[in-house]
């Protein structure tokens, strides 16, 4: 059976509900938060240690700040609770190019993780990943070989990165690779991290066949690097209020599919 995402509990939805206030504000004070949550000013002070180890605010005397947004979209925590709709949109759309037998490899975004929820009903399947996110999902599943990739491993993203695992990527061929990334425009996609773009261009270079899964939140922007021209995918696959012009510059460059969120 396929592992649905887990429901937040009622603390993950008030620290959720104080990092989307801090992030529209800038900053907010113990006190602010306090009354915004209609908790006491300690509990407001246990989420705030927690959210700030996870990297996800800075906190201080009397109150916490916004990380830089670079920071903040590439947190595991944040991405897993954004766009949920359009990821799993995106993740239905993926299916289709999945059979019994194939291998996969998927990278560590949270629309990757979305479709590796469906994989258990698709048939055997070897699949590698670097996100433990993926790694925990598809662990008990009979019928998937689940191969991990190690390397460093990262807290923000909850994958494992590095020289080791580029490496390793290196040592495979696999039949297709399933990718997210935080920026693309009609002709280019992009990453704000270094590390994180080397380890996907690893990723595109051990597969036939390149997929590029993308929300409509990073669809005309673009960070500081790079990561490979829109042409180097076989399929670009996008869900959400896109700009139709865009996507028909993107149509001259790969082939594309709107998939329409439930």
């Amino acid at each position: 059976m396929a592992s649905a995402p887990k429901k937040q509990s009622p603390r993950l939805q008030r620290q959720q509900r104080i990092v989307d206030h801090v992030l529209a504000q800038g900053f907010a004070s113990a006190a602010e938060l306090s009354s915004l949550t209609g908790v006491s000013l300690m509990t407001v002070h246990r989420d705030l240690d927690d959210l700030a180890t996870r990297g996800l605010l800075r906190k201080y005397h009397g109150g916490v700040s916004a990380q830089p947004s670079t920071v903040f979209e590439s947190s595991s925590d944040f991405r897993l609770h954004t766009h949920t709709a359009e990821k799993e949109a995106l993740a239905a759309d993926a299916l289709r190019f999945i059979t019994p037998g194939m291998s996969v490899m998927l990278d560590d975004s949270t629309t990757a993780l979305a479709l590796a929820r469906l994989l258990p009903d698709v048939g055997p399947l070897t699949v590698v990943s670097n996100y433990r996110q993926v790694q925990e999902t598809l662990r008990d599943v009979p019928d998937i070989r689940l191969i991990g990739l190690g390397g460093e491993y990262s807290r923000t993203h909850d994958s494992y990165l590095g020289l080791p695992c580029q490496e390793m990527i290196s040592t495979f061929s696999v039949d297709i690779v399933f990718i997210s990334t935080s920026a693309m425009n009609a002709r280019l996609t992009y990453h704000q991290e270094q590390e994180i773009v080397l380890v996907k261009r690893a990723m595109m270079g051990s597969a036939t066949t390149k997929v590029l899964m993308m929300d409509a939140s990073k669809v005309a922007r673009s960070a500081l690097h790079q990561l490979a021209p829109v042409n180097a995918f076989d399929h670009v696959l996008l869900a959400g209020d896109l700009d139709e012009a865009l996507v028909e510059e993107m149509r001259e460059e790969a082939e594309v599919h709107v998939a329409e969120p439930s």
